[in-house]
């Protein structure tokens, strides 16, 4: 792996020359990202990782309106991700871990640790359109986090961080259970002074498969991020989710009286980031209310083909919904997720793209898995879209897609004249006209 990120450092780093990175990983044996925690590290506790804060000055700047921090390893952050500016021109240079960029907090106190320790992840900030209010002038606020295996989170602008997207999931839901892809590298592209979009490339690696992601992202309301990655499979992969999103739903008003779910002993009326699916094919646009409180696991499935587009929606936007003013759910966003136009681009076809990037939406189906949960930081739930299509070592996949923050609906991201589902209420039909015998199983 060393020898793969030292060969890109002879010229500028390209969504091309990270796939081909990913296509030389997938030839190979996996090796794991290292976890090798000083012990200090290893044994913090929640609070006390979060007590260690990047200092802002610190921040790598991007132009006038972007700026980098980086996040600490510790707790359960263990894994080492490489990260590198791309300047406009010229080699991509490493970020070099340094003690002096954190506040470490008062159980790390007097330590100093190794510049080869690295980093976690990373977040962006952005100079929005309007200083917010209280806040010094040319104010950058944190929209966008990259944290943990192949996760990362947006939120539009006067939203509040909620669901998270994926790289990749593999084997979600199966017997043998699900292997959680990393992004191992990441490359910050420096954008020009004025630009109010950044690149990000990112290099994924797992048993399973390896792949070259960039990411073009334009933060604002609607924040939004076009996705173009390379996927390269190392051996078979029976069930692998492309574009997916994770979510927690506690709670609300779909699963007390659903069919086999228990009621939640809550003095907040809802507890949830996102409250239903969403799935449009051709012209035909499904609502699926989530639901929590059953025995066991539910797998459910929808036909997509070709797939328009999939997303987890909030859609209770009154703070009297949830009366949580810490959380603040009301404000959290829906993903959009929306297969890219059929793309030729050069650097495509060089990635191993067939004719039509968008190929691997064009069948299968869009899967959700609602896992059985008490704690409302678990994330339980999770939307991916399966094509039907085998996935193969030898034949890569090509995706284009993009990403879009939803808030209050209707909004372009969904369009069409369709009504829209905005409540949902399960009960008893026993209740209000009962049969002799009751018969408990009609909902």
């Amino acid at each position: 792996m060393a020898q793969e990120r030292q060969a890109v450092t002879d010229g500028p780093t390209t969504f091309a020359t990270v796939s081909a990175m990913a296509e030389r990983l997938a030839g190979a044996p996996y090796v794991a990202p290292p976890e090798d925690l000083p012990g200090a590290l290893a044994g913090l506790t929640y609070d006390q990782y979060r007590a260690i804060v990047f200092r802002p000055a610190a921040a790598l700047r991007l132009g006038r309106h972007f700026s980098a921090q980086l996040f600490h390893r510790g707790f359960l952050q263990r894994k080492r991700c490489a990260l590198y500016l791309q300047p406009k021109a010229g080699p991509a240079q490493a970020v070099a871990y340094e003690p002096g960029l954190f506040e470490l907090g008062r159980a790390l106190d007097g330590q100093s640790f190794p510049t080869t320790l690295g980093f976690a992840g990373f977040r962006l900030h952005f100079a929005a359109t309007e200083t917010p209010p209280g806040r010094p002038r040319g104010f950058q606020e944190e929209f966008l986090v990259f944290l943990g295996a192949s996760y990362f989170r947006l939120r539009g602008e006067g939203q509040e961080y909620g669901l998270s997207a994926r790289g990749a999931a593999i084997g979600t839901g199966s017997a043998a259970g699900e292997e959680f892809p990393d992004f191992t590298a990441h490359w910050i592209c420096e954008p020009e002074d004025d630009a109010k979009t950044i690149t990000v490339l990112s290099l994924l690696d797992s048993p399973s498969l390896s792949g070259a992601y960039r990411f073009e992202i334009a933060p604002g309301d609607p924040a939004h991020i076009q996705v173009t990655a390379a996927l390269h499979p190392r051996k078979d992969i029976p069930q692998l989710g492309l574009a997916p999103l994770t979510s927690m739903f506690l709670h609300g008003q779909n699963g007390p009286g659903a069919r086999g779910a228990r009621p939640f002993d809550d003095f907040r009326p809802q507890v949830h980031d996102s409250d239903g699916l969403v799935v449009r094919s051709g012209a035909d646009r499904l609502w699926r209310p989530l639901v929590n409180g059953r025995p066991s696991p539910q797998i459910s499935a929808f036909r997509a083909a070709p797939l328009s587009g999939f997303g987890l929606m909030q859609r209770e936007r009154t703070f009297a919904a949830y009366l949580d003013v810490e959380a603040r759910q009301e404000a959290r966003p829906g993903l959009w997720v929306e297969p890219a136009a059929p793309a030729t681009k050069p650097e495509m076809v060089a990635a191993g793209a067939s004719p039509r990037a968008g190929d691997a939406f064009a069948a299968g189906q869009v899967q959700l898995f609602e896992i059985p949960s008490v704690e409302e930081y678990m994330d339980n739930i999770v939307a991916a879209f399966v094509p039907d299509a085998p996935v193969r070592p030898g034949h890569p996949i090509a995706l284009a897609y993009g990403l879009t923050t939803v808030g209050a609906e209707p909004v372009p991201a969904l369009p069409g004249t369709l009504a829209r589902v905005i409540s949902t209420r399960i009960g008893s039909p026993d209740r209000l006209r009962p049969v002799d015998p009751p018969i408990p199983g009609r909902r």
